[in-house]
């Protein structure tokens, strides 16, 4: 009689064994479908905003369906570091290649840089008029232009502002600043401003009957400059 409950408790216990092992492996073979149906993408963490820098902190990785998938879509974090956002990225927004700019891609087309309905304009300068070559891309300055009157007994120098907080796009062909002090300094004789069409006139008429002198605003002030953008005052 004992040895029948055993057997009989043993049948139980093999029984549930059994059970277990079936559903954990059915369990298991559900995962790793769904793993083999799933490929790790790159998102944003938060809104990336249009021509802002994508640092780590932006970034997440996550399981999407495969099926589906943009051929273009970002697989892991190192091939977006560092580099630029071509347009607004929403939060959990898959990151595209063709929305993603490096930022010496960027160094090579001023286009890229001009805001609607602006123009990139260029001016000569010297040591002296371009604040002895101080000034850098994304600088905000105002501009001074000189021209010589002829007075009835002598000659005489007027000076006026003629446009005021104008963003440089440019100096010389250099459209970045300089990220160290390794990087080797080259003196420039040309400054590149963005304008709108009217006040680019404007400017180069100026630098036809005289000269062209540019003064810096403090970076401490830029985010005001940049709300006020390019728009001229007499």
């Amino acid at each position: 009689m004992r040895s029948k409950i055993i057997l009989f408790i043993a049948l139980i216990m093999g029984g549930v064994t059994t059970f277990l092992f079936f559903n954990y492996m059915k369990q298991f073979d559900t995962a790793k479908a769904i793993n083999d149906n799933t490929t790790e993408v790159v998102v944003a963490s938060g809104t990336i905003f249009e021509n802002e820098r994508i640092s780590p902190d932006k970034m997440k990785v996550v399981q999407l369906p495969t099926k589906g998938l943009h051929s273009q879509v970002v697989k892991s974090l190192e091939e977006v570091d560092g580099k630029y956002a071509t347009a607004a990225i929403e939060t959990d927004e898959p990151l595209l290649l063709h929305r993603i700019k490096d930022s010496k891609e960027e160094q090579l087309f001023v286009s890229r840089k001009v805001k609607e309905g602006y123009r990139g304009v260029s001016i000569g300068v010297d040591l002296v008029r371009s604040v002895s070559n101080l000034i850098e891309p994304e600088d905000v300055v105002d501009v001074i232009a000189s021209e010589t009157l002829q007075g009835e007994d002598k000659e005489k120098i007027q000076s006026r502002q003629i446009l005021s907080d104008v963003t440089v796009l440019a100096i010389g062909r250099r459209m970045s600043e300089v990220k160290s002090d390794q990087e080797e300094y080259v003196e420039y004789t040309s400054v590149t401003l963005e304008l709108k069409p009217a006040d680019a006139v404007k400017l180069v008429e100026a630098s036809e009957k005289g000269n062209i002198h540019l003064t810096v605003h403090s970076r401490i002030n830029k985010g005001e400059n940049e709300d006020k953008g390019s728009d001229s005052k007499e």
